[in-house]
Protein backbone atom coordinates (compact mmCIF):
# COMPACT_ATOMS: atom_id res chain seq x y z
CA UNK A 1 0.00 0.00 0.00
CA UNK A 2 1.39 3.41 -1.07
CA UNK A 3 2.07 6.37 1.80
CA UNK A 4 -0.88 8.68 -0.05
CA UNK A 5 -3.23 5.69 0.36
CA UNK A 6 -1.95 5.16 4.12
CA UNK A 7 -2.41 8.31 4.96
CA UNK A 8 -6.16 8.85 3.02
CA UNK A 9 -7.49 5.88 4.68
CA UNK A 10 -6.04 6.98 8.12
CA UNK A 11 -7.46 10.92 7.43
CA UNK A 12 -10.02 10.62 10.02
CA UNK A 13 -7.70 9.50 12.92
CA UNK A 14 -6.79 12.08 15.22
CA UNK A 15 -3.83 10.65 16.18
CA UNK A 16 -2.41 10.40 12.56
CA UNK A 17 -1.13 13.78 12.30
CA UNK A 18 1.11 13.08 15.68
CA UNK A 19 2.64 9.68 14.83
CA UNK A 20 3.19 10.96 11.53
CA UNK A 21 5.47 13.98 13.11
CA UNK A 22 6.87 10.81 15.38
CA UNK A 23 7.79 8.98 12.39
CA UNK A 24 9.90 11.84 11.27
CA UNK A 25 11.61 12.06 14.42
CA UNK A 26 12.36 8.39 14.15
CA UNK A 27 14.18 9.03 11.06
CA UNK A 28 15.45 12.31 11.78
CA UNK A 29 17.24 10.56 15.02
CA UNK A 30 18.13 7.74 12.58
CA UNK A 31 20.22 10.33 10.22
CA UNK A 32 21.47 11.52 12.83
CA UNK A 33 22.95 8.53 14.39
CA UNK A 34 23.71 6.57 11.34
CA UNK A 35 24.58 9.11 8.88
CA UNK A 36 25.25 6.85 5.75
CA UNK A 37 21.67 5.65 5.89
CA UNK A 38 19.02 6.95 3.14
CA UNK A 39 15.39 7.63 4.15
CA UNK A 40 13.32 5.65 2.37
CA UNK A 41 9.85 6.32 3.01
CA UNK A 42 7.13 5.62 6.38
CA UNK A 43 3.75 6.43 7.16
CA UNK A 44 1.50 6.36 9.58
CA UNK A 45 -0.40 2.88 10.14
CA UNK A 46 -3.34 1.61 12.40
CA UNK A 47 -2.06 1.96 15.99
CA UNK A 48 1.73 3.67 15.00
CA UNK A 49 4.02 4.26 12.34
CA UNK A 50 6.59 2.97 10.55
CA UNK A 51 10.33 3.65 9.08
CA UNK A 52 11.74 1.75 5.67
CA UNK A 53 15.77 2.74 5.53
CA UNK A 54 18.26 1.49 3.33
CA UNK A 55 21.26 1.05 5.23
CA UNK A 56 24.19 -1.61 5.35
CA UNK A 57 24.44 -1.88 9.18
CA UNK A 58 21.75 -4.07 10.96
CA UNK A 59 20.07 -2.21 13.36
CA UNK A 60 18.56 -4.58 15.97
CA UNK A 61 16.38 -4.22 18.69
CA UNK A 62 19.24 -3.46 21.29
CA UNK A 63 19.76 -0.23 19.42
CA UNK A 64 16.67 1.28 20.26
CA UNK A 65 17.24 2.35 23.31
CA UNK A 66 19.72 4.95 22.02
CA UNK A 67 17.66 5.84 19.01
CA UNK A 68 14.48 6.51 21.64
CA UNK A 69 17.06 8.45 24.00
CA UNK A 70 17.67 10.57 20.30
CA UNK A 71 14.11 11.19 19.49
CA UNK A 72 12.93 11.85 22.99
CA UNK A 73 16.44 14.80 23.50
CA UNK A 74 14.35 15.93 20.09
CA UNK A 75 10.90 16.03 21.85
CA UNK A 76 11.64 17.90 24.66
CA UNK A 77 12.61 20.72 22.85
CA UNK A 78 9.85 21.33 20.82
CA UNK A 79 11.10 21.85 17.65
CA UNK A 80 8.40 23.78 14.84
CA UNK A 81 7.43 21.67 12.27
CA UNK A 82 7.28 23.53 9.09
CA UNK A 83 5.52 22.61 5.41
CA UNK A 84 7.41 23.92 2.51
CA UNK A 85 6.48 23.87 -1.45
CA UNK A 86 9.30 23.60 -3.67
CA UNK A 87 9.89 23.36 -7.43
CA UNK A 88 10.81 19.67 -8.87
CA UNK A 89 14.24 21.72 -9.47
CA UNK A 90 14.15 22.40 -6.00
CA UNK A 91 13.60 19.07 -4.40
CA UNK A 92 15.72 17.17 -7.13
CA UNK A 93 18.88 18.87 -5.84
CA UNK A 94 17.87 18.61 -2.06
CA UNK A 95 17.63 14.70 -2.83
CA UNK A 96 19.97 14.37 -5.34
CA UNK A 97 22.06 11.62 -3.29
CA UNK A 98 18.61 9.57 -2.31
CA UNK A 99 17.54 7.27 -5.29
CA UNK A 100 14.07 6.52 -3.76
CA UNK A 101 13.69 10.08 -2.79
CA UNK A 102 13.92 10.52 -6.69
CA UNK A 103 11.81 7.81 -7.90
CA UNK A 104 9.15 9.66 -5.20
CA UNK A 105 9.55 12.78 -7.24
CA UNK A 106 8.80 10.94 -10.56
CA UNK A 107 5.33 9.73 -9.07
CA UNK A 108 4.30 13.20 -8.00
CA UNK A 109 5.10 14.69 -10.95
CA UNK A 110 3.31 11.94 -13.15
CA UNK A 111 0.29 12.89 -10.49
CA UNK A 112 0.66 16.53 -10.99
CA UNK A 113 0.79 16.50 -7.37
CA UNK A 114 2.50 19.92 -5.98
CA UNK A 115 5.72 19.06 -4.49
CA UNK A 116 6.26 19.50 -0.56
CA UNK A 117 9.20 19.29 2.30
CA UNK A 118 8.23 19.48 5.90
CA UNK A 119 11.28 20.78 8.04
CA UNK A 120 11.58 19.74 11.68
CA UNK A 121 13.68 22.41 13.32
CA UNK A 122 15.96 25.64 11.60
CA UNK A 123 19.33 24.66 9.47
CA UNK A 124 21.16 26.75 11.94
CA UNK A 125 19.79 24.54 15.00
CA UNK A 126 21.34 21.40 16.67
CA UNK A 127 18.82 19.11 15.18
CA UNK A 128 17.65 20.33 11.70
CA UNK A 129 15.87 17.45 9.41
CA UNK A 130 14.10 17.50 6.24
CA UNK A 131 11.91 15.15 4.09
CA UNK A 132 9.83 14.84 0.86
CA UNK A 133 6.32 14.40 2.32
CA UNK A 134 2.49 15.49 1.63
CA UNK A 135 1.87 15.30 5.52
CA UNK A 136 -0.45 16.43 7.76
CA UNK A 137 1.99 16.70 10.51
CA UNK A 138 1.25 18.77 14.08
CA UNK A 139 2.88 22.04 14.79
CA UNK A 140 6.12 21.25 16.90
CA UNK A 141 7.57 17.77 18.24
CA UNK A 142 6.63 18.25 21.60
CA UNK A 143 3.06 17.58 20.64
CA UNK A 144 4.68 13.61 20.79
CA UNK A 145 4.02 13.14 24.17
CA UNK A 146 5.42 9.19 24.39
CA UNK A 147 6.29 6.77 21.82
CA UNK A 148 7.89 3.29 21.73
CA UNK A 149 9.93 1.31 19.18
CA UNK A 150 8.29 -2.18 19.13
CA UNK A 151 10.13 -4.37 16.14
CA UNK A 152 12.07 -4.15 13.08
CA UNK A 153 11.92 -6.33 10.04
CA UNK A 154 12.55 -6.60 6.83
CA UNK A 155 10.87 -5.05 3.63
CA UNK A 156 11.16 -5.24 0.13
CA UNK A 157 10.96 -1.52 -1.58
CA UNK A 158 7.34 -0.92 -2.98
CA UNK A 159 6.59 -4.10 -2.00
CA UNK A 160 8.33 -5.72 -4.16
CA UNK A 161 10.27 -9.11 -3.83
CA UNK A 162 12.30 -8.55 -7.10
CA UNK A 163 13.79 -5.31 -4.86
CA UNK A 164 16.08 -4.60 -2.70
CA UNK A 165 15.25 -5.57 0.59
CA UNK A 166 15.05 -2.43 3.38
CA UNK A 167 14.92 -2.59 6.89
CA UNK A 168 12.05 -1.62 8.78
CA UNK A 169 10.80 -0.36 12.13
CA UNK A 170 7.98 -0.53 13.68
CA UNK A 171 6.88 2.24 16.08
CA UNK A 172 3.57 3.53 18.03
CA UNK A 173 3.02 7.05 19.13
CA UNK A 174 0.08 8.41 21.43
CA UNK A 175 -0.62 12.01 23.05
CA UNK A 176 -0.24 10.52 27.30
CA UNK A 177 1.39 7.91 28.60
CA UNK A 178 -1.43 6.37 29.91
CA UNK A 179 -2.81 5.60 26.19
CA UNK A 180 1.03 4.04 25.23
CA UNK A 181 0.65 2.12 28.63
CA UNK A 182 -2.37 0.44 27.82
CA UNK A 183 -1.58 -0.86 24.03
CA UNK A 184 1.75 -2.04 25.15
CA UNK A 185 -0.51 -4.02 27.61
CA UNK A 186 -2.80 -5.02 24.78
CA UNK A 187 -0.01 -5.94 22.71
CA UNK A 188 1.67 -8.11 25.52
CA UNK A 189 -1.75 -9.83 25.38
CA UNK A 190 -2.02 -9.93 21.53
CA UNK A 191 1.61 -11.68 21.87
CA UNK A 192 -0.15 -14.43 24.56
CA UNK A 193 -3.09 -15.07 22.10
CA UNK A 194 -0.77 -14.91 18.70
CA UNK A 195 -2.76 -18.12 16.79
CA UNK A 196 0.26 -19.20 15.06
CA UNK A 197 1.68 -19.21 18.59
CA UNK A 198 -1.12 -21.32 19.53
CA UNK A 199 -1.79 -22.90 16.19
CA UNK A 200 1.52 -24.99 16.66
CA UNK A 201 1.22 -26.02 20.56
CA UNK A 202 -2.67 -26.75 19.93
CA UNK A 203 -1.46 -28.87 16.88
CA UNK A 204 -4.25 -26.71 14.80
CA UNK A 205 -2.29 -26.00 11.17
CA UNK A 206 0.58 -26.14 9.87
CA UNK A 207 2.55 -24.70 6.95
CA UNK A 208 5.00 -26.08 4.76
CA UNK A 209 8.23 -24.82 2.65
CA UNK A 210 7.40 -27.82 0.09
CA UNK A 211 4.09 -26.90 -0.70
CA UNK A 212 4.62 -22.75 -0.23
CA UNK A 213 4.24 -19.88 1.89
CA UNK A 214 0.26 -19.24 2.32
CA UNK A 215 -1.13 -22.42 1.79
CA UNK A 216 -1.86 -24.24 5.42
CA UNK A 217 -2.22 -27.67 6.04
CA UNK A 218 -4.96 -28.68 8.71
CA UNK A 219 -4.22 -31.39 11.11
CA UNK A 220 -6.76 -33.14 12.64
CA UNK A 221 -7.45 -31.17 15.39
CA UNK A 222 -8.06 -28.14 13.40
CA UNK A 223 -9.02 -29.62 10.42
CA UNK A 224 -12.23 -30.78 12.93
CA UNK A 225 -12.67 -26.95 14.05
CA UNK A 226 -12.82 -25.89 10.38
CA UNK A 227 -15.54 -28.54 9.86
CA UNK A 228 -17.70 -27.59 12.72
CA UNK A 229 -17.52 -24.16 11.72
CA UNK A 230 -18.65 -24.83 8.03
CA UNK A 231 -21.58 -27.10 8.95
CA UNK A 232 -22.75 -25.51 11.62
CA UNK A 233 -23.37 -22.41 8.72
CA UNK A 234 -24.47 -24.78 6.72
CA UNK A 235 -26.92 -26.52 9.23
CA UNK A 236 -28.05 -22.56 9.70
CA UNK A 237 -28.81 -21.67 5.89
CA UNK A 238 -29.67 -24.97 4.51
CA UNK A 239 -32.52 -24.48 6.85
CA UNK A 240 -33.97 -21.27 4.75
CA UNK A 241 -33.71 -22.85 1.53
CA UNK A 242 -30.21 -22.61 0.49
CA UNK A 243 -28.59 -25.37 -1.73
CA UNK A 244 -25.20 -26.48 -1.75
CA UNK A 245 -22.92 -26.48 -5.40
CA UNK A 246 -19.77 -27.14 -5.90
CA UNK A 247 -17.35 -25.98 -8.46
CA UNK A 248 -14.17 -26.70 -10.41
CA UNK A 249 -11.53 -24.23 -8.88
CA UNK A 250 -9.97 -23.55 -12.56
CA UNK A 251 -11.43 -21.46 -15.12
CA UNK A 252 -10.93 -20.28 -18.42
CA UNK A 253 -9.55 -16.75 -18.48
CA UNK A 254 -12.88 -15.96 -20.46
CA UNK A 255 -14.50 -16.22 -17.64
CA UNK A 256 -12.65 -13.70 -15.76
CA UNK A 257 -13.00 -11.19 -18.73
CA UNK A 258 -16.69 -11.04 -19.02
CA UNK A 259 -17.06 -10.95 -14.86
CA UNK A 260 -14.53 -8.03 -14.69
CA UNK A 261 -12.02 -9.77 -12.53
CA UNK A 262 -9.70 -10.08 -15.26
CA UNK A 263 -9.23 -6.60 -15.78
CA UNK A 264 -9.81 -4.98 -12.33
CA UNK A 265 -8.14 -8.58 -10.17
CA UNK A 266 -5.53 -10.32 -12.53
CA UNK A 267 -2.37 -9.57 -10.51
CA UNK A 268 -4.01 -11.30 -7.72
CA UNK A 269 -4.86 -14.03 -9.59
CA UNK A 270 -2.82 -17.74 -10.27
CA UNK A 271 -2.61 -18.24 -13.83
CA UNK A 272 -2.39 -22.31 -14.95
CA UNK A 273 -0.79 -23.57 -17.87
CA UNK A 274 -1.96 -26.45 -19.66
CA UNK A 275 0.52 -28.94 -21.47
CA UNK A 276 -2.30 -30.15 -23.86
CA UNK A 277 -4.28 -26.64 -24.48
CA UNK A 278 -2.93 -23.25 -25.48
CA UNK A 279 -5.89 -21.42 -23.56
CA UNK A 280 -5.66 -19.13 -20.71
CA UNK A 281 -6.80 -20.89 -17.51
CA UNK A 282 -6.53 -19.05 -14.21
CA UNK A 283 -7.32 -20.73 -10.24
CA UNK A 284 -10.37 -19.07 -8.88
CA UNK A 285 -10.39 -16.01 -6.37
CA UNK A 286 -14.08 -16.01 -6.04
CA UNK A 287 -17.09 -18.09 -6.69
CA UNK A 288 -19.55 -15.79 -8.14
CA UNK A 289 -18.46 -15.81 -12.23
CA UNK A 290 -18.74 -20.17 -11.71
CA UNK A 291 -22.42 -19.33 -9.71
CA UNK A 292 -23.58 -17.48 -12.75
CA UNK A 293 -23.09 -20.33 -15.15
CA UNK A 294 -25.47 -22.65 -12.97
CA UNK A 295 -27.77 -20.46 -13.64
CA UNK A 296 -27.25 -19.49 -17.16
CA UNK A 297 -27.63 -23.30 -17.78
CA UNK A 298 -31.19 -23.70 -17.97
CA UNK A 299 -33.78 -21.06 -18.94
CA UNK A 300 -35.45 -19.67 -16.16
CA UNK A 301 -38.66 -18.04 -14.79
CA UNK A 302 -40.52 -16.21 -12.07
CA UNK A 303 -41.12 -19.13 -10.43
CA UNK A 304 -37.68 -21.10 -9.57
CA UNK A 305 -36.59 -17.45 -7.73
CA UNK A 306 -35.06 -16.54 -5.43
CA UNK A 307 -32.48 -19.53 -6.69
CA UNK A 308 -29.80 -19.43 -3.38
CA UNK A 309 -26.78 -21.52 -4.38
CA UNK A 310 -23.87 -21.75 -1.38
CA UNK A 311 -20.79 -23.07 -2.25
CA UNK A 312 -17.83 -23.92 -0.15
CA UNK A 313 -15.03 -24.64 -2.47
CA UNK A 314 -11.39 -23.74 -2.35
CA UNK A 315 -10.29 -20.10 -3.55
CA UNK A 316 -6.76 -19.28 -4.61
CA UNK A 317 -5.04 -15.50 -3.88
CA UNK A 318 -1.85 -14.44 -5.07
CA UNK A 319 -0.90 -12.45 -2.59
CA UNK A 320 2.82 -10.70 -2.02
CA UNK A 321 4.75 -12.99 0.37
CA UNK A 322 5.35 -9.83 2.51
CA UNK A 323 1.55 -10.02 3.32
CA UNK A 324 1.07 -13.32 4.35
CA UNK A 325 0.51 -13.67 8.04
CA UNK A 326 -0.25 -17.14 9.18
CA UNK A 327 -3.85 -17.71 8.61
CA UNK A 328 -4.73 -14.30 8.56
CA UNK A 329 -3.79 -13.35 4.83
CA UNK A 330 -3.16 -16.76 3.01
CA UNK A 331 -2.88 -17.86 -0.59
CA UNK A 332 -5.75 -21.10 -0.69
CA UNK A 333 -8.95 -20.87 1.33
CA UNK A 334 -12.34 -21.15 1.46
CA UNK A 335 -15.08 -19.08 1.76
CA UNK A 336 -18.94 -20.05 2.99
CA UNK A 337 -19.91 -18.02 -0.28
CA UNK A 338 -23.45 -17.68 -1.87
CA UNK A 339 -24.82 -15.85 -4.45
CA UNK A 340 -28.77 -15.54 -4.78
CA UNK A 341 -30.70 -14.85 -7.80
CA UNK A 342 -33.79 -13.10 -7.48
CA UNK A 343 -35.91 -10.82 -8.69
CA UNK A 344 -35.60 -6.68 -7.47
CA UNK A 345 -38.96 -6.89 -5.27
CA UNK A 346 -37.42 -10.07 -3.23
CA UNK A 347 -34.04 -8.90 -2.89
CA UNK A 348 -35.26 -6.74 0.70
CA UNK A 349 -36.85 -10.30 1.99
CA UNK A 350 -33.38 -12.21 1.18
CA UNK A 351 -31.49 -9.42 2.91
CA UNK A 352 -33.67 -9.32 5.68
CA UNK A 353 -33.10 -12.72 6.12
CA UNK A 354 -29.67 -13.29 5.73
CA UNK A 355 -28.83 -10.27 8.45
CA UNK A 356 -31.15 -12.49 10.69
CA UNK A 357 -28.93 -15.46 9.91
CA UNK A 358 -25.38 -13.53 10.47
CA UNK A 359 -27.37 -11.70 13.82
CA UNK A 360 -28.02 -15.74 14.93
CA UNK A 361 -24.68 -16.79 14.43
CA UNK A 362 -22.57 -13.76 15.71
CA UNK A 363 -24.23 -14.60 18.73
CA UNK A 364 -23.37 -17.78 19.20
CA UNK A 365 -19.39 -16.86 19.15
CA UNK A 366 -20.14 -13.92 21.38
CA UNK A 367 -18.94 -11.33 18.81
CA UNK A 368 -19.96 -7.72 19.53
CA UNK A 369 -20.08 -5.69 16.04
CA UNK A 370 -20.95 -3.44 13.72
CA UNK A 371 -21.49 -2.50 9.84
CA UNK A 372 -19.44 -0.55 7.77
CA UNK A 373 -21.37 0.35 4.11
CA UNK A 374 -18.47 0.29 1.86
CA UNK A 375 -19.19 2.50 -1.20
CA UNK A 376 -17.24 3.79 -4.42
CA UNK A 377 -14.76 5.87 -4.12
CA UNK A 378 -16.16 9.29 -6.30
CA UNK A 379 -12.05 10.41 -6.78
CA UNK A 380 -11.65 7.16 -8.73
CA UNK A 381 -14.45 5.75 -10.58
CA UNK A 382 -12.59 3.76 -13.31
CA UNK A 383 -11.97 1.45 -10.27
CA UNK A 384 -15.88 1.07 -10.91
CA UNK A 385 -17.85 -1.27 -13.20
CA UNK A 386 -21.26 -0.09 -14.26
CA UNK A 387 -23.40 2.66 -14.39
CA UNK A 388 -23.20 5.40 -12.12
CA UNK A 389 -27.08 6.01 -11.26
CA UNK A 390 -27.11 2.21 -10.71
CA UNK A 391 -24.63 2.90 -8.07
CA UNK A 392 -26.70 5.56 -6.44
CA UNK A 393 -29.72 3.69 -6.26
CA UNK A 394 -27.85 0.62 -4.78
CA UNK A 395 -25.72 2.69 -2.18
CA UNK A 396 -29.02 4.07 -1.05
CA UNK A 397 -30.92 1.20 -0.57
CA UNK A 398 -28.28 -0.69 1.52
CA UNK A 399 -28.83 2.68 3.38
CA UNK A 400 -32.69 2.21 3.77
CA UNK A 401 -32.03 -1.70 4.41
CA UNK A 402 -29.57 -1.27 7.73
CA UNK A 403 -31.99 1.73 9.06
CA UNK A 404 -34.83 -0.29 8.13
CA UNK A 405 -33.12 -3.22 10.59
CA UNK A 406 -31.97 -0.80 13.10
CA UNK A 407 -28.45 -1.51 12.63
CA UNK A 408 -25.73 0.55 13.29
CA UNK A 409 -23.22 1.66 10.72
CA UNK A 410 -20.45 4.13 9.53
CA UNK A 411 -19.33 4.37 5.80
CA UNK A 412 -16.67 2.91 4.40
CA UNK A 413 -15.58 5.14 1.24
CA UNK A 414 -13.73 3.42 -1.26
CA UNK A 415 -14.15 0.03 0.18
CA UNK A 416 -16.94 -1.15 -2.38
CA UNK A 417 -16.28 -4.36 -4.24
CA UNK A 418 -15.82 -3.43 -8.06
CA UNK A 419 -19.07 -4.49 -9.00
CA UNK A 420 -21.23 -3.42 -6.30
CA UNK A 421 -21.25 -1.84 -2.44
CA UNK A 422 -20.73 -4.18 0.63
CA UNK A 423 -22.79 -4.10 4.02
CA UNK A 424 -19.80 -5.53 5.44
CA UNK A 425 -19.90 -6.74 8.85
CA UNK A 426 -17.28 -5.51 11.59
CA UNK A 427 -16.75 -7.74 14.26
CA UNK A 428 -14.73 -7.08 17.71
CA UNK A 429 -12.78 -9.54 19.40
CA UNK A 430 -11.88 -9.90 22.85
CA UNK A 431 -8.70 -7.30 22.18
CA UNK A 432 -11.08 -4.70 21.12
CA UNK A 433 -9.71 -5.26 17.42
CA UNK A 434 -12.25 -5.49 14.27
CA UNK A 435 -12.41 -7.57 11.81
CA UNK A 436 -14.32 -7.59 8.60
CA UNK A 437 -16.44 -11.19 8.35
CA UNK A 438 -19.73 -11.33 6.84
CA UNK A 439 -21.08 -9.38 3.49
CA UNK A 440 -23.89 -8.61 1.56
CA UNK A 441 -23.93 -7.39 -1.92
CA UNK A 442 -26.54 -6.28 -4.16
CA UNK A 443 -24.84 -6.51 -7.82
CA UNK A 444 -26.61 -5.44 -10.94
CA UNK A 445 -23.51 -5.40 -13.19
CA UNK A 446 -22.34 -9.60 -13.07
CA UNK A 447 -26.14 -10.27 -14.31
CA UNK A 448 -25.85 -7.58 -17.26
CA UNK A 449 -22.38 -9.34 -18.19
CA UNK A 450 -23.67 -12.10 -18.47
CA UNK A 451 -26.48 -11.67 -19.95
CA UNK A 452 -28.80 -13.64 -17.15
CA UNK A 453 -32.31 -13.95 -17.94
CA UNK A 454 -35.40 -15.16 -16.50
CA UNK A 455 -39.06 -15.45 -17.54
CA UNK A 456 -41.07 -13.25 -15.46
CA UNK A 457 -44.89 -13.52 -15.08
CA UNK A 458 -45.87 -11.33 -17.79
CA UNK A 459 -44.09 -13.75 -20.55
CA UNK A 460 -41.58 -10.82 -20.84
CA UNK A 461 -37.33 -11.55 -20.50
CA UNK A 462 -35.99 -9.73 -17.75
CA UNK A 463 -32.36 -9.63 -15.38
CA UNK A 464 -32.10 -10.91 -12.32
CA UNK A 465 -30.43 -9.29 -9.22
CA UNK A 466 -27.66 -11.47 -8.04
CA UNK A 467 -27.14 -10.73 -4.12
CA UNK A 468 -23.39 -11.82 -2.97
CA UNK A 469 -23.41 -13.44 0.74
CA UNK A 470 -20.63 -14.50 3.06
CA UNK A 471 -21.86 -15.05 6.86
CA UNK A 472 -18.28 -15.63 8.67
CA UNK A 473 -15.72 -15.38 5.11
CA UNK A 474 -13.42 -17.12 5.45
CA UNK A 475 -12.94 -20.30 7.65
CA UNK A 476 -9.37 -19.49 7.56
CA UNK A 477 -9.51 -16.07 8.56
CA UNK A 478 -12.51 -17.12 10.87
CA UNK A 479 -10.26 -19.79 12.50
CA UNK A 480 -7.62 -17.40 13.12
CA UNK A 481 -9.81 -14.73 14.95
CA UNK A 482 -11.27 -17.71 17.04
CA UNK A 483 -8.72 -18.84 18.17
CA UNK A 484 -7.06 -15.23 19.10
CA UNK A 485 -10.46 -14.32 20.40
CA UNK A 486 -10.48 -17.17 22.75
CA UNK A 487 -6.65 -17.56 23.27
CA UNK A 488 -7.28 -21.29 22.18
CA UNK A 489 -9.72 -22.42 24.69
CA UNK A 490 -12.53 -22.65 22.45
CA UNK A 491 -16.22 -23.02 23.11
CA UNK A 492 -17.12 -26.71 24.65
CA UNK A 493 -18.63 -27.24 21.07
CA UNK A 494 -15.43 -26.80 19.34
CA UNK A 495 -13.09 -28.01 21.42
CA UNK A 496 -11.20 -31.06 19.42
CA UNK A 497 -11.06 -32.92 22.90
CA UNK A 498 -14.11 -31.89 25.36
CA UNK A 499 -12.97 -34.55 28.33
CA UNK A 500 -9.93 -36.26 29.45
CA UNK A 501 -9.88 -39.13 31.38
CA UNK A 502 -7.56 -39.14 34.58
CA UNK A 503 -7.06 -41.84 36.29
CA UNK A 504 -5.21 -41.46 39.64
CA UNK A 505 -3.49 -44.70 39.52
CA UNK A 506 -3.09 -47.97 37.03
CA UNK A 507 -5.63 -49.57 38.99
CA UNK A 508 -8.17 -46.88 37.94
CA UNK A 509 -7.94 -47.44 34.34
CA UNK A 510 -10.89 -49.83 33.87
CA UNK A 511 -12.99 -47.53 35.23
CA UNK A 512 -11.72 -44.71 33.23
CA UNK A 513 -11.97 -46.87 30.16
CA UNK A 514 -15.83 -47.19 31.03
CA UNK A 515 -16.58 -43.87 31.66
CA UNK A 516 -15.21 -43.11 28.34
CA UNK A 517 -16.93 -45.25 26.82
CA UNK A 518 -19.85 -43.66 28.25
CA UNK A 519 -19.43 -40.06 26.84
CA UNK A 520 -18.18 -41.06 23.65
CA UNK A 521 -22.32 -43.09 23.10
CA UNK A 522 -22.93 -39.56 23.50
CA UNK A 523 -21.34 -37.48 20.73
CA UNK A 524 -18.83 -35.93 23.38
CA UNK A 525 -15.32 -36.42 22.05
CA UNK A 526 -13.03 -37.81 24.89
CA UNK A 527 -9.99 -39.35 25.39
CA UNK A 528 -8.23 -40.87 28.12
CA UNK A 529 -4.83 -40.39 29.70
CA UNK A 530 -3.29 -43.37 30.91
CA UNK A 531 0.56 -41.99 31.21
CA UNK A 532 2.85 -42.42 33.94
CA UNK A 533 2.60 -39.08 34.91
CA UNK A 534 1.07 -38.00 38.33
CA UNK A 535 -2.13 -36.52 38.56
CA UNK A 536 -0.68 -33.35 38.65
CA UNK A 537 1.07 -33.21 35.73
CA UNK A 538 -1.83 -34.62 33.51
CA UNK A 539 -4.22 -31.92 35.27
CA UNK A 540 -1.53 -29.20 34.05
CA UNK A 541 -0.65 -30.61 30.47
CA UNK A 542 -4.61 -30.81 30.18
CA UNK A 543 -4.85 -27.31 30.98
CA UNK A 544 -2.21 -26.35 28.63
CA UNK A 545 -4.14 -28.25 25.92
CA UNK A 546 -7.22 -25.45 27.02
CA UNK A 547 -9.33 -29.17 27.64
CA UNK A 548 -12.70 -27.70 28.79
CA UNK A 549 -13.25 -30.61 31.47
CA UNK A 550 -10.69 -32.98 33.68
CA UNK A 551 -12.47 -35.58 34.85
CA UNK A 552 -10.27 -37.44 37.62
CA UNK A 553 -11.32 -40.96 38.72
CA UNK A 554 -9.88 -42.73 42.01
CA UNK A 555 -10.72 -45.39 44.48
CA UNK A 556 -13.87 -43.57 45.65
CA UNK A 557 -15.20 -42.76 42.15
CA UNK A 558 -15.36 -45.65 40.94
CA UNK A 559 -17.20 -47.50 44.16
CA UNK A 560 -19.85 -45.02 43.67
CA UNK A 561 -19.76 -43.96 40.42
CA UNK A 562 -18.73 -40.34 40.27
CA UNK A 563 -16.24 -38.43 38.80
CA UNK A 564 -14.01 -35.54 40.19
CA UNK A 565 -14.63 -32.86 37.77
CA UNK A 566 -12.62 -29.72 37.18
CA UNK A 567 -12.23 -27.22 34.64
CA UNK A 568 -10.04 -25.65 32.59
CA UNK A 569 -9.78 -22.52 34.31
CA UNK A 570 -8.63 -24.49 37.15
CA UNK A 571 -12.07 -24.25 39.28
CA UNK A 572 -12.78 -27.64 41.02
CA UNK A 573 -16.18 -28.47 40.69
CA UNK A 574 -15.80 -31.53 43.45
CA UNK A 575 -16.89 -35.42 42.38
CA UNK A 576 -20.45 -35.57 41.01
CA UNK A 577 -22.26 -38.51 39.36
CA UNK A 578 -21.49 -39.44 36.12
CA UNK A 579 -25.18 -39.13 34.95
CA UNK A 580 -24.87 -35.63 36.01
CA UNK A 581 -21.51 -34.77 34.63
CA UNK A 582 -22.55 -36.31 30.68
CA UNK A 583 -25.69 -34.71 31.02
CA UNK A 584 -24.27 -31.16 31.98
CA UNK A 585 -21.30 -31.16 29.54
CA UNK A 586 -23.65 -33.02 26.92
CA UNK A 587 -26.20 -29.90 27.22
CA UNK A 588 -23.56 -27.11 26.82
CA UNK A 589 -22.38 -28.74 23.87
CA UNK A 590 -25.64 -29.49 22.07
CA UNK A 591 -26.50 -25.81 22.66
CA UNK A 592 -23.35 -24.45 21.72
CA UNK A 593 -22.89 -22.12 24.93
CA UNK A 594 -20.16 -20.22 25.73
CA UNK A 595 -20.43 -21.46 29.35
CA UNK A 596 -18.17 -24.28 30.98
CA UNK A 597 -21.09 -25.51 33.62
Amino acid sequence: MSNIKVIEKLKDDPLMPLRHTAEHILHMSMQELYPQLKKVMGPPIEDGFYFDFDLEEKITPEDFEKIEKLMQEIVNLDLPVTRLEVTLEEAMDIFKDNEYKLQWLDEITDRSEKISIYEIGSPSGEHYDRDLCAGPHVNSTGAVKSFKLLSIAGAYWKGDEKNKMLQRIYATAFDSDEKLEKYLQNLEEAKRRDHRKLGKELDLFTFSELIGSGFPLYTPKGALIRRLVNEYVEEIQSAHGYQQVWTPQVAKADLFKISGHYDKYKDDMFEVRSHYSKEEFYLKPMNCPQHTQIYASKQRSYRDLPLRMTDFAMLYRDEKPGELNGLARVRAFSQDDCHVFCTEDQVDAEIDMALNMIKDIMNTFGFKYRYRLSTRDPEHPEKFLGDPKMWDKVEKWAEVIMERNNIEYFPGVGEAAFYAPKMDLMATDALGREWQLSTIQIDYVMPERFGLEYIDKDGEIKRPVMLHRAIIGSPERFMMILIEHFAGAFPVWLSPVQAQLIPISDKHVPYAESVLENLKEVGIRAELNSKTDTMQAKIRDAQLEKIPYMLIVGDREAEKGEVSLRLRTGEDLKSKPLPEVIEGINKIRLTKSLDLW
